[in-house]
């Protein structure tokens, strides 16, 4: 499942964004302002912003730069505005956006923008993803799912390792309880988020002196916070 974070100040348009990219089952986040697009990207993670640039208490270009340098985020970000200036194509471009759409646009346009955007981004995260995650106490292997810590062979089913994997794998990002099942078993697969909790609680355990990076973040979810190797 992929996340989208629609940041619009005009209701009529983010509801009919929200329902075109809801249609192909994106689950969409919306933020009416600059404040509430920041809180959303500090309390989650997307797989794609779409952020209009004149927004109310801070602009959308002022989002892009929090964005990029004070919380260096790398989610592709799409803008959109009624300015059409080249200046100001060029500024958003500058900061960091990777897209531009000016208003009055087609629903039908911008979908095709972002799923082309998602499908680019996941084809380089194809080319460039690791087999190991190596930290100060943890070593993980995809291809044999092996998990060792500190360099004693630790037994994980296969669950557990895929749990782990994904979250030691984006080391100091919050998944939620949702995000890890989806990751783990596919987004029909009937698992309450407390069995999370339980799976969770066992890796804990079993991985040992690796068990304290495995960090709940309360009302969100989980993170695995240990510097690579």
């Amino acid at each position: 499942m992929l996340y989208l974070l629609v940041v619009e100040d005009d209701d009529d348009i983010a509801t009919l964004l929200a329902y075109h990219l809801g249609k192909l089952g994106y689950t969409v986040t919306r933020a009416s302002d600059g404040e509430e697009a920041i809180r959303a990207l500090e309390g989650g993670n997307f797989n794609l912003v779409l952020l209009d640039i004149m927004l109310p208490k801070i602009d959308g270009l002022e989002v892009l730069k929090t964005m990029r340098y004070r919380m260096e985020l790398s989610t592709p970000v799409i803008v959109e505005s009624a300015r059409g200036e080249e200046s100001d194509i060029v500024t958003a471009l500058e900061i960091g956006a990777d897209d531009y759409i000016t208003k009055p646009f087609s629903p039908n346009v911008l979908v095709a923008k972002v799923k082309s955007l998602l499908r680019r981004m996941q084809n380089n995260a194809k080319e460039t993803t690791p087999t190991t995650v190596s930290t100060q106490h943890l070593f993980l292997d995809a291809r044999s799912h092996t998990c060792c810590v500190d360099k004693v062979d630790v037994q994980l089913t296969a669950t557990e390792f895929s749990i782990l994997w994904t979250l030691a794998g984006d080391s100091g990002r919050v998944f939620t309880r949702t995000q890890l099942i989806s990751a783990t078993k596919g987004d029909d697969y009937p698992v309450t988020e407390r069995s999370i909790d339980v799976q969770i609680a066992t890796i804990r355990h079993k991985i040992g002196n690796a068990g304290p990076s495995l960090k709940t973040v309360w009302g969100v979810g989980y993170k695995y916070l240990e510097e690579q190797t």
